[in-house]
């Protein structure tokens, strides 16, 4: 699982939600849209390597927002069809839209809240348990 996310206190939660509901699974951080787009490019010459069964990206990221990393991964030979969660403090439908427009298998906005932060578990496992169509 690759999160990519630019804040240190998200990734905390993310992780610690994720971890409560698929222990022992390998998360993975890049911190900036452009770590994330050079990552996919290497994966996708190095094919020996594992792809990431979930990306989850943030959209207001540094160097390339959350819709480029996300386009990006779409137009990717060995990528499209990997399941990816936008994460984002934004509720605005006009983001929720355009993230599905380019690809988003879901939407989790953050909540201020601690216990429906930790919801986010049960999505990724949810998510994670459901093939994706080739």
């Amino acid at each position: 699982m690759l999160v990519v996310e630019d804040n240190e206190a998200d990734v905390l939660l993310i992780r610690e939600a994720i971890e409560a509901e698929n222990p022992g699974v390998t998360i993975d951080v890049v911190e900036d849209g452009d770590q994330a787009v050079r990552l996919f490019d290497q994966l996708e010459e190095a094919t020996s390597m594992p792809s990431p069964d979930l990306v989850i990206l943030d959209i207001n990221l540094p160097k390339r927002q959350g819709g480029e990393v996300l386009e990006h991964l779409r137009q990717s030979r060995r990528f499209h069809n990997v399941r990816a969660l936008v994460v984002s403090t934004s509720d605005s439908a006009r983001d929720r839209e355009q993230m599905a427009e380019l690809g988003a298998d879901g939407y989790f906005k953050k909540p201020s809240d601690y216990d429906a932060f930790m919801s986010l578990g049960n999505i990724v496992r949810n998510m994670l348990a459901n093939d994706k169509p080739a």
